[in-house]
């Protein structure tokens, strides 16, 4: 019997994005990639697509109803028009992406990544955003009726006719209201009191404190306390950075912790203390690599 969690209802126009999306649907226990291909009007209504390689992929027009697209990296992606209703999105990497007027009524974005997404005018009613992190993300004629926030980084744009009645939860902000060429900023009580004003339920929370996380990345040759490499992650304003320090004998940005949580590294890593990440270090600027 055919998976129905890889059935495509109706194929794009575009033939190489078609071509992809016949054989992963022909086989099994494979991640899709859509990677630069453009899937425009394609109908892939409750498909699985969970941890798949969607960048840069345009999606316009594409029916995407119930379709599971758990830790999917989306990033740059175009969704404009697409209807993701009922969709999951839970730890989906939507950085940069494109939502435009978008459906996403009942959608699951918990612990979502929306860096710099642009949802103007998309549809957010019933959506859970609880534990996502909006930074940077345009919310302009956006509607948010019923939905639901909790610890949510809410450094959004806004505008009046941005639709928040009945949203309910706690945020982080700032957030900015635009309009009439003028970028006003809303943190604490008067953010608070902007989104009570349009009907929303919401607490405006402290900031969340800068911080530090270090990794030691090891496997059966390299243990902790002589890993093959160290990787830091640092929250500073809501934003997540992640560094290796490499071969350059500096710290350089990495994928590295990203990919792994998208599932696509299979290399293991433990948390270590800053004072174990500055001893290796220091081993490694005494004899640094051939």
């Amino acid at each position: 019997m055919r998976d129905a969690r890889r059935a495509v209802r109706l194929l794009p126009v575009d033939s190489k994005a078609a071509d992809a999306l016949r054989a992963w649907s022909g086989q099994e226990d494979t991640t899709i990639d859509l990677c630069g291909l453009d899937a425009s009007g394609a109908d892939l209504t409750g498909a699985d697509l969970a941890m798949g390689l969607i960048l840069e992929t345009r999606f316009e027009d594409a029916v995407l109803v119930g379709t599971d697209l758990y830790r999917a990296d989306l990033r740059y992606a175009v969704l404009d028009r697409a209807d993701l209703s009922r969709a999951c999105l839970v730890k989906s990497v939507l950085d940069e992406a494109s939502l435009r007027d978008a459906t996403l009524t009942g959608t699951d974005l918990g612990r979502a990544d929306l860096y710099k997404t642009d949802a103007r005018g998309a549809c957010f009613r019933a959506a859970r955003l609880n534990g996502a992190s909006l930074l940077g993300t345009r919310l302009e004629g956006a509607d948010l009726t019923g939905a639901s926030v909790q610890e949510t980084s809410f450094k959004v744009q806004v505008d009046e006719r941005t639709r928040v009645e009945g949203l309910t939860g706690s945020v982080y902000g700032p957030a900015y209201v635009v309009g009439n060429g003028v970028r006003h900023e809303l943190a604490g009580r008067e953010l608070e009191r902007w989104l009570h004003q349009g009907g929303a339920t919401v607490q405006v929370l402290n900031s969340v404190p800068d911080t530090t996380t270090y990794y030691a990345r090891i496997d059966d040759e390299y243990p902790r306390n002589s890993p093959a490499g160290i990787v830091r992650r640092t929250n500073a304003d809501g934003l997540t950075t992640d560094h290796a320090f490499t071969r350059n004998l500096r710290w350089e940005p990495t994928e590295y912790l990203r990919r792994y949580e998208l599932g696509h590294n299979a290399t293991d890593h433990v948390e270590i203390s800053e004072a174990e990440a500055a001893a290796f270090i220091a081993r490694l600027t005494k004899n640094p690599p051939p």
